[in-house]
């Protein structure tokens, strides 16, 4: 059975579909009888669920950020549609698309990590080619690399997000590296390819966007640093001075102490990097928020906490 979106919910429909679930209250009516109300999830939005019949039955049989397959009717109170459940089971991860209850990038991923993959390809520098030959090796990290956000807000939230970031990153990389001179454009482009990395150990994205335990105790900064030392033992020739510089990049990506670098930039490779990621990020952020509120009739966006500003919206074009 095709999947049902809570943006297609209407009065008086029956549904059967698979949702995620957000919360999961038990309350009282005012005669005192149990009932359950569950905030439903997909990628489209929310709705309230409501079971009124034998809830403490239904109770045991599924948690917070489960995936539930419901049955039931729509209905409206006070303005809102509301879900009257009247049969559930938890649901297994392989019956589950991600894509259907968290938001994915638009571009085809495949095809960007293809596009990613031929550039890795490209470095003809030994020992940083073979370095990224072991990465790219590595079917699960790559997997999880593949559907990733590349963040949990701002930028990239989405998944699919790393990796389309990075690769727009890489992009810049050849765009704008080769306009200086001295800078070491094969060192730069391998610190761009692996800038993020760490970000599969920092997020967690199986059922919502939120930071693992390792996230939040080290960062991916020290994460993505982490893997490297250890793809690196299957080099044990790399020239020590040359995975220094790339520690480097990876350490002082992020530009200054406050915004969570451990390292400032002190070479051009890093020097460079540190910009074409902020532009990257800040763009896709800026744009993001833009979109979000393209339908409001202001010609700016709402204040932006993170950015600390109003955004002026361009004109649509045609």
């Amino acid at each position: 059975m095709a999947k049902t979106f809570i943006n297609e919910l209407s009065k008086g429909q029956t549904v059967e579909s698979i949702f995620l679930v957000r919360d999961k209250l038990l309350a009282k009516t005012k005669a005192g009888n149990p009932y359950l109300s569950i905030k439903l999830a997909d990628r489209t939005g929310e709705a309230e669920g409501r079971i009124w019949d034998h809830a403490l039955d239904f109770l045991p049989l599924f948690e917070k950020d489960d995936f539930i397959k419901v049955r039931g009717e729509v209905d409206e109170f006070q303005g809102m549609l509301q879900l009257r459940i009247t049969k559930l089971r938890k649901c297994e991860d392989r019956e589950i698309q991600l894509g259907d209850y968290l938001p994915q990038s638009s571009q085809d991923v495949e095809k960007m990590f293809g596009e990613l993959k031929d550039i890795a390809s490209r470095v003809r520098q030994p020992f940083l080619g073979r370095l990224l030959e072991v990465f790219f090796e590595d079917e699960r990290l790559m997997n999880q690399f593949k559907t990733a956000p590349a963040a949990k807000a701002v930028h990239h939230v989405f998944l699919g997000g790393l990796l389309e970031h990075t690769l727009s990153v890489v992009q810049l990389v050849l765009l704008v590296g080769p306009r200086y001179k001295g800078v070491d454009q094969e060192l730069l482009l391998t610190g761009a390819i692996l800038h993020d990395l760490g970000k599969v150990s920092e997020l967690s994205f199986e059922r919502t966007f939120d930071y693992t335990d390792p996230g939040r105790l080290l960062g991916h900064i020290t994460l993505t640093v982490e893997m490297i030392d250890e793809k690196l033992k299957a080099i044990p020739e790399f020239p020590q001075d040359l995975a220094v510089q790339l520690k480097h990049i990876i350490l002082s990506h992020h530009g200054e102490y406050a915004f969570g670098s451990p390292k400032r930039p002190k070479t051009l490779e890093a020097l460079l990097l540190h910009h074409l990621d902020d532009l990257d990020a800040k763009m896709n952020g800026f744009m993001a928020w833009i979109e979000k509120e393209k339908d409001a009739p202001s010609r700016w966006t709402s204040y932006h906490k993170l950015f600390e500003r109003f955004i002026y919206k361009p004109e649509e074009e045609g």
